[in-house]
């Protein structure tokens, strides 16, 4: 992408495409996720490794196929933890499970492996995840296929001098550990940015920085949330990944039956 035509001016932003054509528009709105191709329009940053990686694989027809490994998995998901790594399975739709092994690890730690080769990437696995569980093992034998995911994060408070014509929103602006808030973030800053626009058809461009001026710090709290929490989650202290969690959703203390023991 690139700005030729003026940012701000009467021939709005110039984006340049992979095909060679060119065309000129009043906003372009960068929510391309981790990689975007826009970002650089607005800011010189980019991702940086967190020291996690984690490798995805998946069950289907789990009450089927795998009836003890959906009970364990339960209605909502399962999560492990061990120094520096874990393992979480969490059911979707249709009897489908997502399984994630998460582990510090360099992020060529898969360079002699190839990732087409499942049985050598569950083999790898094994040998990380040696002496746990073999209930919990077998979400790692069953799995169907391995995709390699290193977690990438932005700058905890990542912002940019304004462009006018040019913003970015969800994982191209805050990209975080993923901890349940990016995507929510994304959904409702769309919603914010569109709202922004229709409130000053006069004055888009003062919408766009009052929008981005809230994203920016609510963004900020969050990918600390999660950054720290990552730190938590894979940890050298397993206990800090359950007294995270304790914190999030403090448990529920029932009243003693009556006339029992508190």
């Amino acid at each position: 992408m690139g700005d030729e035509g003026g940012a701000g001016d009467r021939d709005g932003v110039l984006v340049h495409f992979a095909d060679g054509r060119q065309e000129a528009f009043d906003l372009v709105v960068g929510a391309d996720g981790a990689w975007s191709r826009v970002r650089p329009a607005v800011s010189p940053v980019t991702p940086q490794y967190t020291g996690v990686t984690l490798v995805e694989t998946s069950l289907d027809d789990v009450d089927t196929r795998h009836p003890d490994l959906a009970r364990l998995v339960g209605d909502g998901s399962v999560a492990v933890y061990g120094v520096n790594r874990g393992l979480v399975a969490q059911r979707n739709s249709g009897g489908h499970v997502k399984v994630y092994a998460q582990f510090r690890a360099p992020l060529d730690w898969h360079t002699n492996l190839d990732p087409a080769d499942v049985e050598a990437v569950r083999s790898s696995l094994l040998a990380l995840f040696d002496g746990w569980a073999a209930p919990v093992l077998d979400l790692l034998r069953h799995g169907s296929a391995f995709v390699h995911r290193p977690l990438y994060v932005l700058p905890v408070s990542h912002t940019w001098s304004h462009v006018p014509g040019v913003t970015l929103l969800g994982d191209a602006a805050h990209l975080m550990p993923p901890l349940g808030a990016g995507a929510n973030l994304a959904m409702l800053e769309g919603a914010e940015l569109a709202e922004s626009i229709a409130a000053g058809p006069g004055d888009m461009d003062k919408g766009i920085r009052v929008f981005e001026e809230q994203m920016w710090a609510r963004a900020g709290r969050w990918a600390k949330i999660t950054t720290a929490g990552l730190e938590r989650l894979v940890s050298p202290d397993p206990a800090e990944a359950l007294a995270l969690f304790d914190q999030v959703q403090p448990p529920v203390r029932r009243p003693p039956a009556r006339g029992g023991r508190p």
